[in-house]
């Protein structure tokens, strides 16, 4: 299933330490050849201050005990490096731990730094020190000690640049400590950042805002809330032309985010559209198997998607834990759509659609008319289910379709009193003039 991984795209929009989990993943799941993984991990963390890990990715490539000498002298200057940095980031947080410091803060960052340096002598630099030995921390693999540095530099900073990379720095230590509560704090605060922050061309604030798209991910299918926020956030136009601009492969994990959330069909008919607009684009087993059942209505293309899918759910790193849940809902859907244009339905054949045996189709059929509480029944004797058409009378498609007639022509009657209000007063100004 190499050529559904989608690894490779992503890796462009993540910073190096986030895409070593996603190698692993591709490790345990023998995608690749192992060596090849091996040499990509090391080159991956070749740059960064985890020497002694690195030391055993040479070890394994070259099959050897021995490792060059340059990675005990690199050793001994990480380790004073880490030292040198500690020793300067203790002095601020000894002023800002201080009890009578912590009750006299307030909310303004200028006048807490005019207190802190009038009072205590904390200057720029230090604070700044707070920034370098977060970001330290973070090239040594000790991501909950980053995520600490890199939020007392934000509390103290009014640095707009440092902040900002700060703020992404953070996220990624919250992330890769497993720490999903504060992660998805630090999304919606980067979000709030991207969407506001005056960017020098659109071009940039698009490019922020694919690595965010990325980054967020790892958040949206890990926290319990995720899948609700990744539909909130995608969905927003901005958000949905950068993903059609520049990875329309983000496709996937909304498709399977909409497919596993029962609360949120409603979006499913916006999701069909964008489907549709990308398919040229971008498509996998995922998309397809949508595009099969609600464009094409084509249920045995739809089945043999709907077993693709599980591969391809199996082979995906931020998908394989929704793999049973999506195939479940997914059956749901299909069995819907089914029961929608279909008046007697042969169980043997619908259970066949849904890749699904005799005696457990019949079971899964009887338990989705209980569940939703389809208006049907079950002829066991045929072996088949009769849909009974409830049509809704012309006088309440009528009453639905103008339900919402009123406040809408009160709305633009409101719109024209105030442009004709705004118009008198611009005539009335001129005249005085």
């Amino acid at each position: 299933m190499a050529s559904y991984d989608l690894i490779p795209r992503m890796i462009p929009y993540m910073d190096r330490h986030l895409v070593f989990p996603l190698l692993e993943f591709l490790s345990l799941n023998k995608i690749y050849p192992n060596h090849d993984l091996l040499k990509a991990k090391y080159e991956l963390l070749a740059k960064t201050n985890m020497v002694d890990f690195i030391s055993e990715l040479y070890k394994q490539i070259h099959d050897t005990d021995e490792v060059p000498s340059e990675f005990a002298s690199k050793r001994q200057e990480v380790l004073q490096t880490l030292e040198n940095l500690q020793t300067e980031a203790q002095k601020v947080l000894d002023i800002i731990e201080n009890p009578e410091v912590i009750t006299a803060l307030r909310q303004d960052k200028l006048q807490n730094l005019h207190f802190l340096k009038e009072k205590y002598g904390l200057t720029d630099e230090m604070v700044n020190t707070l920034y370098q030995f977060g970001q330290f921390q973070y090239n040594c693999g000790n991501y909950g000690g980053a995520s600490d540095m890199l939020y007392h530099f934000r509390v103290l900073s009014t640095d707009h640049e440092l902040n900002l990379s700060a703020l992404w720095g953070k996220l990624a230590s919250d992330i890769l400590d497993l720490n999903w509560d504060a992660a998805l704090e630090e999304v919606q605060k980067l979000r709030e950042t991207i969407d506001s922050k005056n960017f020098a061309s659109p071009l940039h604030q698009l490019q922020q805002r694919t690595w965010f798209i990325h980054w967020s991910i790892f958040v949206f299918f890990n926290h319990p809330k995720g899948r609700d926020s990744i539909i909130d956030v995608f969905f927003n136009p901005s958000y949905i032309n950068t993903i059609q601009t520049s990875c329309p492969w983000i496709l996937r994990y909304l498709t399977t985010a909409v497919v596993t959330n029962k609360r949120r069909k409603n979006i499913l008919k916006d999701l069909i559209k964008i489907i549709q607009q990308e398919s040229y684009e971008y498509r996998d087993p995922i998309t397809e198997f949508i595009e099969s059942l609600y464009v094409k209505f084509d249920f045995e293309g739809a089945q043999h998607k709907l077993k693709e899918c599980e591969e391809v759910l199996s082979n995906d790193f931020f998908l394989v834990a929704t793999k049973m849940e999506f195939i479940e809902n997914a059956r749901y859907l299909i069995s819907e759509t089914y029961c929608r244009i279909h008046l007697k339905i042969d169980i043997g054949g619908l259970s066949q659609t849904l890749n699904l045996g005799q005696e457990e189709g019949e079971k899964w059929i009887v338990n989705l008319i209980r569940d939703t509480r389809v208006d049907a029944k079950i002829d066991f004797k045929e072996n088949t289910v009769i849909m009974n058409q409830n049509h809704t009378s012309i006088y309440q498609q009528v009453i639905e379709r103008t339900k919402g007639l009123s406040f809408r022509s009160q709305v633009l009657a409101s719109a024209i009193e105030k442009c004709e209000n705004l118009q008198s007063s611009n005539a009335i100004d001129s005249i005085v003039e």
